[in-house]
């Protein structure tokens, strides 16, 4: 079993190749994606909302992280796979980063981490890639910290904020990150830091000029209706293909129409009758 490689990710963008991602947080939708052919598989913390029922990315912590790591890395056989660094594993605590960086490659089996933009990012980033972990970058709306930046909503809409955002893309280039996430940028601004930064950039909300796209998996499938950002497309509604299919269970079984006799199993009727007889 050989992966793509952060190395090869990078070749993409010098090749003028189109980088495709996608979330998984089980072996299941994991295997499923990598059949399909993206190139990266993204273990997000956004499990929190899709998967675990909560309110914010922030209330996953490492445990959960590696644990849904583990699964996807087993359902994976082509694509990297990228563990997103939840926020108490290096934004609370600076001095843990490295060591939990390195679950994700040596416990949970990833080739790669994301960090989100905060204020000690690129020391923290430059420690992770010291230690030969591959990092993955995330500026812009930057979930893990979207309070600080007055909410969820687009980031670099003046000259200002923009030149923010390309500063932070060129040092994270130079502290050794090998892609880096756009997230809910506008357009312009996305293309800009693309054509002036050598590493992919990976958009999600930010338009079609950027080296690859990510999306959440649930979001494309029509799984997770608690909210729908602009910037997702839906490719099927899958909520009401299981909920009919549900259903149509339930019905089934009240009617007696299921199981039927193709779905059981027979015992010889002389075996049968030898057990009557033992009850006499």
């Amino acid at each position: 079993m050989v992966r793509i490689t952060p190395q090869d990710i990078c070749h993409k963008k010098k090749n003028q190749e189109k980088v495709v991602a996608l979330t998984a947080y089980d072996y299941s939708m994991a295997r499923l994606i990598d059949q399909a052919g993206v190139h990266i598989v993204l273990v997000g913390d956004s499990v929190a909302n899709v998967v675990l029922g909560l309110d914010s990315t922030k209330e996953v912590g490492m445990a959960e992280m590696l644990h849904h790591a583990k699964a996807v890395s087993r359902g994976v056989q082509n694509a990297l796979v990228v563990g997103d660094m939840p926020f108490e594993s290096y934004q609370v605590d600076v001095s843990l980063a490295v060591d939990n960086a390195k679950k994700f490659i040596e416990e949970a089996g990833c080739g790669a981490v994301k960090l989100e933009w905060f204020d000690q990012c690129l020391e923290v980033t430059q420690a992770v890639v010291k230690s030969g972990i591959a990092v993955m970058g995330h500026i812009g709306l930057t979930p893990q910290t979207a309070e600080a930046l007055g909410g969820f909503k687009v980031q670099g809409k003046d000259a200002e904020s923009a030149k923010k955002l390309m500063d932070q893309a060129k040092a994270l280039e130079k502290a050794g990150c090998f892609s880096l996430v756009l997230e809910c940028i506008p357009e312009r601004i996305a293309q800009y830091i693309t054509e002036n930064i050598s590493i992919p950039t990976i958009g999600i909300g930010a338009g079609v000029h950027c080296d690859g796209q990510v999306l959440v998996v649930h979001d494309i499938l029509g799984l997770f209706d608690r909210f729908r950002p602009k910037f997702v497309k839906q490719y099927v509604d899958l909520s009401a293909v299981i909920k009919k299919a549900v259903h149509d269970y339930k019905i089934d079984v009240i009617a007696e129409r299921f199981p039927g006799k193709e779905h059981g199993f027979a015992i010889n009727e002389q075996e049968f009758e030898l057990l009557k007889e033992g009850e006499k």
